[in-house]
């Protein structure tokens, strides 16, 4: 391994130690590549699954993986072609046994930082689906609560603003305004700290950039 390899896979297995400390189980994968094959082994067949919006979950190569398999239902929202349907997508997801998602931050003592929209990732996080399958790149861990949070206001949600073709500040300007328009998706901050559930929530951190 060459040193920043080395580094990754060292600075991973310390946030692992914490997160079990905090009732969640984590794995360390190099490439996307295994994150995909850890990802799929925790998937049983015969269940049903569900996913929250990732760019992380599409550039590791997750998303296409659970939407080749035949063996397990998947909730999709993207396949509904009205508003109801797409309600009922996210409210069938709090039902789902597995629900996969990235994290917006990780700190180094394990905790997981997550500002939502419409609060639907969010909140499936927190309650519902049986297991909570996170998939974050290596370039989502921070220091401490404070950094997680001045990253995803500063680091992540402007290119998904753009990506969604909103038009708030920190789209137009580049630099957050802490607005409250139509268009804001910080509108819920979820700070988790521990699982209730021993295991519930697994978190697959890869050693290469994912996501925003």
């Amino acid at each position: 391994m060459n040193p920043k390899q080395t580094f990754y896979q060292t600075q991973a297995e310390a946030v692992i130690r914490q997160l079990q400390k905090r009732r969640m189980k984590g794995y360390y994968c190099p490439t996307k590549e295994e994150a995909v094959k850890t990802a799929m082994s925790l998937t049983a067949p015969d269940t049903t699954v569900s996913f929250g919006g990732s760019v992380s979950l599409f550039e590791s190569g997750v998303l296409d993986a659970l939407k080749s398999r035949k063996d397990i239902r998947l909730i999709d929202r993207s396949l509904a072609k009205t508003p109801e349907e797409t309600k009922q997508a996210y409210r069938s997801s709090f039902s789902a046994d597995t629900y996969f998602m990235s994290t917006n931050a990780i700190t180094l003592d394990g905790q997981l930082v997550n500002i939502d929209g419409n609060g639907n990732r969010a909140a499936a996080l927190i309650y519902g689906p049986d297991q909570v399958i996170i998939i974050a790149g290596i370039n989502k861990v921070v220091p401490t609560v404070h950094d997680a949070v001045r990253r995803v206001h500063a680091i992540a949600a402007p290119p998904n603003c753009v990506r969604l073709n909103l038009k708030t500040p920190c789209a137009v300007n580049g630099v957050c305004s802490e607005c409250l328009g139509d268009d804001c998706i910080c509108s819920q901050t979820v700070i988790t700290r521990r699982s209730q559930v021993l295991e519930r929530i697994k978190v697959i951190l890869v050693g290469e950039a994912l996501g925003f």
